[in-house]
């Protein structure tokens, strides 16, 4: 493809999933359940949070920016997703395309940066409790989120333009359910030895480095909880680390075994469901994993509940 003009007016044909159509509809009300929970769910944290001053700390400011990049990390991809399989029609066009895949790197390496930073919040917390205060101080809390909102937007506009100058073939069939850079190298007909050498330098300090840095935070968790708290602690410590590590584990090792140990032996089915649990089943689990089961949220939530009848 030569020209600016084909370039912008260029469309791509997404397969979507491999879902027999007799079983459609069925999917389409699962996936429809599920991008509805995470919405709601994120929604209702960070409603709860601006709401409730007793929630007005470190802990809490970052998981509602983990619940506002959750809900703008699945809402890059479902809407399509479900459009898609309902009205059958899954061009998009060269511009939404590159959109999407744009908004999908923001807030997708915003996610990861969140975890570690969460899992340091902890980290501090359970291990120096009496300087928890004066370390995660509201300062640091702004240093820490806003360079990492910078360092996503940078990273996504780079890959973005790194994009944008490739050539595409006559082939426009991507065999997936959003505009991702695989999938988009695999149809350019330029060379793409730039993009996959920029994933490989990227993909370092976005998801190898915060996967590494919240196994040793937690690591040092357990560590520190098992020389003093007693029986009952532990098993109570063990049971959220490990819903947590869960989680992390889900996320990040699926992003690795897609995007840094291709295998030729992976099908379209196989890459397809892994990418469907780090972009829909991730999002929907982290306001169960990390906040709806915790005591302070239905604090939280009982008291918003019971000002509104007051006042009412």
């Amino acid at each position: 493809m030569s020209g600016n003009n084909q370039t912008v007016t260029f469309q791509f044909l997404l397969l979507g999933l491999p879902i027999p159509k007799e079983h459609q509809h069925l999917f389409y009300a699962l996936f429809l359940a599920m991008y509805l929970t995470t919405v709601l769910g994120n929604l209702l944290i960070i409603i709860l949070i601006l709401l409730d001053s007793h929630l007005h700390t470190p802990m809490y400011f970052f998981l509602s920016n983990l619940s506002f990049s959750d809900l703008c990390f699945s809402s890059v991809t479902m809407p399509t997703l479900l459009e898609n399989m309902q009205t059958q029609d899954s061009f998009i066009s060269y511009v939404s395309c590159l959109t999407q895949m744009y908004f999908f790197m923001v807030f997708g390496d915003m996610e990861s940066f969140l975890l570690v930073v969460m899992a340091y919040d902890r980290y501090v917390a359970i291990c120096f409790p009496l300087h928890y205060t004066s370390i995660m101080s509201p300062k640091l809390c702004a240093c820490l989120l806003l360079p990492l909102w910078m360092l996503a937007t940078f990273i996504a506009v780079m890959h973005t333009l790194l994009m944008a100058r490739l050539s595409f073939c006559e082939n426009n069939v991507i065999p997936h359910f959003f505009c991702d850079i695989p999938s988009l190298l695999k149809l350019a007909c330029s060379d793409t030895y730039v993009n996959e050498l920029m994933i490989f330098i990227t993909g370092g300090p976005t998801i190898l480095v915060p996967f590494l840095l919240i196994v040793m935070s937690y690591t040092r968790i357990v560590s520190s909880i098992l020389k003093v708290s007693s029986t009952q602690g532990i098993h109570k410590v063990f049971s959220t680390c490990g819903s947590h590590l869960f989680v992390v584990s889900l996320f990040y090792g699926t992003i690795i075994g897609l995007y840094f140990c291709p295998s030729t032996n992976n099908s379209t089915v196989k890459e397809t469901a892994m990418a469907m649990m780090y972009t829909v089943v991730t999002p929907m689990l982290n306001p169960f994993i990390y906040s709806l089961r915790n005591r302070d949220i239905m604090g939280a939530l009982r008291r918003v509940i019971y000002n509104k009848k007051i006042s009412l």
